[in-house]
């Protein structure tokens, strides 16, 4: 389909007088939108905007879709120093030994609050910010989304073969009829379509505006929930002794942090007991000594009077309580160390928790005996020893015991034996898995060397000056468990589901028109045209309105002094217009 468009020509005095008006209307038009000022003006200097006219420029601003990006890359750039710094809410000890190790840096590093990154001033105004910035994106952008939802399709431009794709053709079929069909072929293409005077207009993807709008609402839930989970979590710790049980109170935990805004009623109630914990290993081969299975094996009950249960925590499968869930975290052995005074009487006799510190499972403790003795002179002491615990004897050196398999293949106890005070009684807190000697002395043995012995189960060892002795009786299991509670943790998955939704919808789908004009021609003969129009870019726009074009064309073929099958014609640029 060919198309000339109409010249129009001016004479020299015409274009001169059309010339000077569009420069007087120019000019006064500039006049009218220049911020210049006008230094003739009877009016005097220009007046400033005013507060409110700063407060609408700013909320312009913070509103807009440039800002809301630069503050969440700027939120994720400030998340950096608190996986980089130890946080005063997750270690305490590590933040110490930072400042020790860092000492230059300690006046910064709190000065800039990087031992509180996620409570601090900073990180908090631009998650705030960010999340009025992505209030005010969504409201006006909902609204206008709505008004869209309720508007009807615009009509056929007068130029239709200027669009980037059409396609004309000429058939028997009257323009009722071909409108009719047009009709029914976009609706069964899911358009919305809209009849007017010769045409069919037809709009089609919505969805990609709602996939933006979810996208920034999953955001602020995001958000939401990210601050519901930090005010209001709580994590524990505890060492459970096989035999032994824990009871969800706040005094039970090894240790234990929480939000803000967390209260301590709202701990769930319940207990359990360990009853058995199994470990297997490979025994052969290149990965020898590998972790193949952990379960522990509890008595658990719910709530103050419930009916205790049966139940298996293994790795990366938790006992869920009451949004609560309860993780195992490690393992280890409890040597079971007896203590008896120089009168034969025991004054200690327990199992020892020590700490893996190799894959082999080598760990060390301390054994602490706060009842002691009473030396020649009559002076009460305590007792105190270091201890190496290895489950697969391997051999020693550089003065300590190492293991070559995890598991009780070879068990052995070195110990090495102190007197004198712990230190116990003044008020400031122990590690209760590390010896403090401060006030303490080593026994020596006859060559003058600090008393240590290795030990076999059920091997007695005398310590010096008539001391006692100390015996290894047997071997004890424990593991570690972690009670969690994360609330929001479920809102948070969900908004990172609809935020990928929604950011692949406003990626994929595209929003684009289609129209259809029927007109009786010279001949008698009805003219066909369709058009379509992306409002994004969009190379599958011609195919689509070629197959669209071929279903209408099944139902209102080419007249037969015409035959061919349309054919859709993308417009060059040029004449676009």
């Amino acid at each position: 389909m060919s198309t000339t468009d109409k010249a129009t020509t001016e004479t020299p005095d015409e274009a001169s007088h059309t010339s000077a008006a569009a420069d007087s209307t120019d000019a006064a038009a500039g006049a009218q939108l220049s911020t210049a000022p006008l230094e003739d003006s009877p009016a005097g200097p220009a007046v400033g905007i005013g507060v409110i006219g700063w407060a609408r420029w700013f909320w312009r601003q913070l509103t807009s879709m440039r800002v809301a990006l630069i503050l969440l890359f700027l939120l994720s750039l400030g998340a950096i120093p608190g996986s980089l710094v130890p946080q005063s809410n997750v270690d305490a000890m590590k933040v110490v030994d930072w400042k020790r190790e860092n000492p230059s840096w300690v006046t910064v590093a709190e000065k800039l609050q990087l031992f509180d990154v996620y409570s601090s001033v900073w990180f908090s105004a631009i998650y705030l910010l960010l999340f009025i910035s992505l209030i005010g994106c969504i409201v006006p952008r909902s609204w206008q989304f709505v008004g869209q939802l309720r508007g009807r399709p615009p009509a056929a431009p007068r130029r239709l073969d200027r669009l980037p794709a059409h396609t004309t053709w000429r058939t028997g079929k009257t323009p009722d009829e071909v409108l009719s069909y047009a009709r029914t072929v976009l609706r069964g293409s899911r358009f919305r379509t809209e009849a007017g005077q010769g045409y069919v207009a037809a709009e089609k993807g919505y969805l990609r505006e709602a996939g933006n709008l979810i996208f920034h609402v999953a955001l602020i839930v995001m958000l939401v929930a990210f601050a519901w989970g930090q005010y209001f979590k709580s994590e524990g710790g505890k060492l459970v002794l096989r035999g032994t049980g824990f009871s969800n109170t706040l005094t039970q935990y090894d240790d234990f942090k929480s939000g803000t805004l967390f209260d301590p009623d709202d701990l769930p109630p319940f207990s359990f007991t360990l009853d058995r914990f199994d470990a297997t290993y490979e025994m052969t081969g290149p990965q020898r000594g590998t972790p193949r299975d952990f379960k522990a094996y509890v008595t658990f009950s719910d709530g103050a009077h419930g009916t205790p249960q049966k139940r298996e925590i293994q790795v990366n499968k938790p006992l869920e309580v009451d949004g609560s869930k309860v993780y195992l975290l490690g393992h280890g052995y409890a040597p079971i160390v007896s203590v008896t005074d120089p009168t034969g009487k025991v004054i200690f006799k327990d199992a020892v928790p020590v700490l893996p510190q190799d894959a082999n499972l080598t760990s060390t403790g301390a054994v602490k005996v706060t009842d002691g003795y009473k030396d020649k002179d009559g002076k009460k002491e305590q007792l105190g020893f270091n201890a190496v615990f290895v489950p697969s004897f391997a051999g020693e050196g550089k003065g300590t015991m190492f293991s070559q398999f995890p598991a009780l293949l070879n068990p052995q106890l070195m110990l090495n034996a102190w007197h004198g005070s712990l230190g116990v009684d003044s008020g400031l807190p122990q590690n209760v898995y590390r010896l403090t000697t401060t006030k303490m002395e080593p026994f020596k043995d006859e060559s003058g060397q600090q008393f240590k012995q290795k030990l076999a189960p059920g091997d007695t060892m005398t310590l010096p000056n008539g001391a006692g002795t100390v015996k290894f009786e047997g071997i004890e299991r424990w593991a570690t468990f972690s009670v969690t509670h994360q609330p929001g943790s479920g809102l948070a998955l969900t908004g990172a589901i609809a935020a990928i939704a929604g950011l692949a919808g406003s990626l994929f789908i595209q929003r684009r028109r289609i129209w259809v004009r029927a007109v009786t021609g010279e001949d008698g003969v009805t003219v066909v045209e369709m058009a379509g129009l992306g409002r994004s870019e969009s190379t599958r726009l011609p195919q689509e309105l070629a197959e669209l074009a071929a279903q209408l064309h099944r139902q209102a073929p080419t007249a037969p002094a015409a035959m061919a099958e349309p054919r859709v014609e993308e417009t060059p640029e040029g004449e676009r217009g």
